[in-house]
């Protein structure tokens, strides 16, 4: 899809997968594009060009009605009490007046505000309006979550509690989307990536392929005597500590991923004790700045 607000191009010819089942993380620096790609997603705004397909087929408002959308700009009432706030919102959802206070107090017992739910809003925290937040965009029990900085402000408690709700839903087979800063919380949590740069996607797939996809194969070891030798031996050594060295495979050598390893493990064997052999896997900070840079 594309988007333009007059002469500047938000979103330049995005294209991604959210699968079921899965959580995907959104990432990217400020005026990326993600909050305008999730409101195209949910019909705030509309496309200039191209389209977003559910389950095969061009979104309508029917589909985008089984939604569960949390805008980075928060949008309860201050004044209302936590379980009318839900309530009403499960209303607009199609839920009829009980069914939408059972479903609320479910969930404010799931995020640990169970006790507060005769409780005004405005009383509240802000890590706890937030999870009022989340239970508003679940309170009809959604077929697809677009969470746009769902984990602001949170306290580490309050991010495991919506964290594990999140995975819940997953394990349940809902297609999760949310963006987040918080790069470490996203590593943490997500099975696929779609990282934005300037409008355009520059990574999107399985979190494990994008790091073997772009990213060096390199090996902490620990031999002995010295590691020193290691030069000698034909490898590409980026580093060498006494008995510690980092070694990158030969690109060229990678192919079969399982057979190069055996094969270093074998020619370091052979030169002296191997004490210790591990990937040295790039964390999702170290992928982001390779690929928007």
């Amino acid at each position: 899809m594309t988007k333009r607000f007059g002469s500047t191009t938000a979103l330049d010819d995005v294209s991604f997968a959210v699968r079921p089942g899965r959580m995907t993380g959104f990432v990217g620096a400020n005026g990326a594009g993600k909050t305008t790609a999730m409101r195209v997603v949910l019909g705030v705004v509309p496309e200039d060009a191209g389209h977003v397909l559910w389950r095969g087929s061009p979104l309508d408002l029917t589909s985008r009605s089984s939604f569960g959308y949390m805008p980075e700009e928060r949008g309860l009432y201050p004044k209302m009490t936590l379980l009318e706030q839900l309530a009403f919102f499960a209303r607009l959802h199609g839920l009829g007046s009980e069914e939408g206070r059972r479903r609320g107090r479910e969930l404010l017992q799931e995020l640990g505000l169970g006790d507060r739910e005769g409780d005004r809003l405005e009383s509240l925290s802000l890590g706890n309006q937030q999870r009022v937040q989340i239970a508003a965009a679940l309170v009809h029990e959604p077929e697809l979550l677009v969470l746009d900085e769902p984990f602001s402000g949170l306290d580490p408690l309050a991010v495991d509690a919506m964290a594990a709700m999140l995975r819940r839903r997953a394990a349940a087979g809902v297609p999760v989307l949310f963006s987040s800063h918080q790069l470490d919380l996203v590593e943490r949590l997500c099975d696929d990536l779609v990282v934005l740069d300037h409008g355009r996607v520059v990574a999107a797939g399985p979190a494990d392929d994008i790091r073997r996809d772009r990213t060096p194969l390199r090996y902490r070891v620990v031999v002995e005597p010295d590691a020193g030798f290691l030069r000698e031996e034909g490898l590409r050594v980026l580093d060498v500590d006494g008995a510690r060295a980092l070694i990158e495979l030969e690109p060229e050598a990678a192919g079969d991923l399982v057979a190069a390893e055996q094969r270093l493990l074998a020619r370091l064997t052979r030169a002296g004790a191997v004490r210790e052999f591990r990937p040295v896997v790039p964390t999702l900070s170290e992928i982001f700045r390779e690929v928007v840079r």
